[in-house]
């Protein structure tokens, strides 16, 4: 797993071996960064990774210059080795939240540019992902979500949807 653009260009992410995270691939996270870079300037973006697990979405929007990226991940190792991994690297824009994904879009008040979701993909509530990020109003206008999922789900009927890319075994749902 690697940092595929931007000031960190070829730098290797290596979790240790208890880590039971899926990253997302290098090749869906090339597609979605080239999609992207087309439709937003990421040096402006302020970005909320939910179900941070490697933090290779916030270590990538890190590297090509995002303002502020928080990275929430309950599991404690993952948690700790982003962080690490952020100061190893010299992210400061990186803030670490060790939480629960679902209860931080719950009570959070802040609002995001771009917030990327990488539930687990057998997670029973990842449908309810959109709609509490909406019910919440945690999106600038004209912001993005980002769900990452299996093709088990299909979102293209939700009020929101804007598009779907698919990368092998990867979803990712546009919705604005």
């Amino acid at each position: 797993m690697r940092i595929i653009s931007g000031s960190h260009k070829g730098r290797n992410i290596e979790p240790p071996r208890n880590f039971h995270a899926r990253p997302t691939t290098d090749f869906a996270k090339e597609n979605l960064f080239n999609i992207l870079n087309n439709i937003v300037d990421i040096s402006e973006l302020k970005v909320l990774d939910l179900f941070a697990g490697t933090g290779s979405i916030s270590f990538e929007f890190a590297s090509r210059g995002a303002k502020q990226i928080d990275a929430v991940e309950l599991n404690g190792v993952h948690h700790t080795f982003i962080k690490q991994t952020a100061c190893k690297f010299g992210f400061e824009q990186i803030r670490t939240i060790k939480t629960n994904a679902l209860k931080f879009i719950s009570f959070c008040s802040a609002t995001y540019d771009i917030i990327f979701a990488d539930p687990p993909y057998n997670m029973p509530e990842i449908d309810k992902i959109p709609n509490t990020v909406f019910d919440h109003n945690l999106l600038k206008e004209n912001g993005l979500l980002i769900v990452e999922h299996s093709d088990k789900y299909d979102f293209g009927n939700h009020s929101r949807f804007y598009d779907n890319r698919h990368y092998g075994s990867v979803n990712f749902t546009f919705f604005k």
